[in-house]
């Protein structure tokens, strides 16, 4: 699958709100934070814009994020992130719709196989799903 435009979590606003209202699942090779966004129908005005919003607001958005006290310098920095983008872009089906995440590289996310870090990740997003049910 792709990995769109909508799906990245930019303004420092919603990363801010994420890691002070969000939850922790900790992935001993990363640290995922999540939060439910607010429903579509709350942010639109109109009926005809709630469905607009409301298609692209349930993808799942995510932020990547590697510091040098944590990982390193640029070079190792952005081999975690494009490991952890790639790691999100395979698997956001498991992620529960209308979710933020930060995904926080550690220095093993480097040398761990990616099989390895794709089942810690589905690990952590079935612990999403059990705390946030799929709306339908």
């Amino acid at each position: 699958m792709r990995f769109r435009p909508e799906q990245h979590l930019r303004r420092q606003s919603d990363i801010r709100a994420v890691r002070e209202l969000g939850r922790r699942v900790d992935c001993r090779v990363f640290t995922v934070w999540w939060k439910r966004r607010e429903p579509a129908a709350a942010i639109a005005g109109g009926h005809s814009a709630v469905a607009a919003v409301k298609a692209v607001s349930a993808a799942p958005r995510v932020c990547v994020i590697a510091s040098t006290a944590a990982i390193g310098d640029a070079v190792r920095r952005n081999r975690a992130k494009r490991r952890l983008r790639e790691l999100f872009r395979h698997q956001q089906h498991l992620v529960p719709a209308g979710c933020d995440l930060l995904l926080i590289a550690r220095a093993a996310v480097i040398d761990r196989p990616l099989p390895e870090l794709a089942q810690k990740f589905s690990e952590a997003c079935r612990q999403i799903s059990v705390s946030h049910p799929r709306a339908s």
